[in-house]
């Protein structure tokens, strides 16, 4: 029996990396949950609402695919969801050791939880949402790191961001 999938994250913003994952879980799972967490300890670019509307045109050509949002722990939000699996994205060791860790508290906080890892495409290990938005302060060009309907969000805030520096 295939479960729910809760793929979590902050996605500030989504990147094709996040989407790689997103569409790679959507062959394996019935049913996906794109879930933009509440991130206290991150400074976001994006608000919640608008983080969640870029993930929504970026996955909009995956029927199985949902968006949601949470500002409680994950555990908690998944007690919410009956069975599911966390599905989290790994670029690297130094992931996995952070992404362990997390999965063993979860699992602690909520036995019936299990974490799955997908390991992202080669072509996106190096790519994260500070790295996007370090290249959008500077000037540089991001429309091949991030899915190209949010390409003018994207664009509007780190015209905002540079303004700042």
């Amino acid at each position: 029996m295939l479960k729910t999938a809760i793929y979590p994250g902050s996605f500030d913003p989504v990147t094709l990396g996040h989407l790689d994952i997103a569409e790679r879980a959507s062959k394996i799972f019935d049913r996906v949950i794109v879930t933009v967490m509440e991130n206290r300890r991150k400074k976001c670019w994006f608000s919640l609402e608008q983080r969640m509307g870029m993930l929504k045109k970026s996955t909009a050509h995956i029927p199985n695919i949902s968006i949601d949002r949470s500002d409680i722990l994950l555990a908690d939000y998944c007690s919410g969801k009956g069975d599911v699996v966390v599905i989290k994205g790994l670029r690297a060791l130094s992931d996995f050791e952070l992404e362990f860790q997390m999965a063993l508290i979860n699992r602690k906080l909520n036995a019936r939880l299990d974490t799955l890892f997908l390991t992202t495409g080669e072509r996106f290990q190096y790519l994260s949402s500070s790295v996007i938005k370090e290249i959008c302060t500077l000037g540089g060009d991001v429309s091949e790191f991030i899915p190209r309907e949010i390409y003018d969000d994207v664009s509007r805030c780190s015209r905002h961001h540079k303004e700042k520096v």
